[in-house]
């Protein structure tokens, strides 16, 4: 399984329309076949500051999301709403071990 974790500022100005934006990506992620898990976390310290905990089965499920309609309409609409560039950390599965444990 594959285990990214992406933390996003938002410009304060823009944190309705990003949460409205984020929750109709998480709709269209949640129905990829290879998707676990789409959660998005708001910090309750930083309102401006979120997380997307993203699990896949596969990097071909990661990279399929990649070209989805829903994830590039996203990314292209909250660009502009961003404090500072989103970053993207990697994580390793350790348990459950398999999607079927999940």
């Amino acid at each position: 399984m594959i285990t990214t974790c992406v933390d996003v500022f938002v410009k304060e100005e823009h944190i309705q329309d990003f949460i409205e934006a984020t929750k109709k990506n998480h709709l269209g992620s949640t129905a990829e076949a290879e998707n676990l898990r789409f959660d998005i976390i708001q910090s309750n310290d930083d309102p401006s500051h979120f997380m997307l905990y993203e699990v896949y089965i596969s990097q071909a499920g990661v990279l399929a999301h990649k070209e989805t309609a829903h994830y590039a309409e996203w990314r292209d609409t909250v660009a502009e709403w961003m404090a500072k560039p989103r970053e993207a950390k990697k994580f390793t599965m350790l348990f459950p071990a398999t999607a079927e444990d999940a």
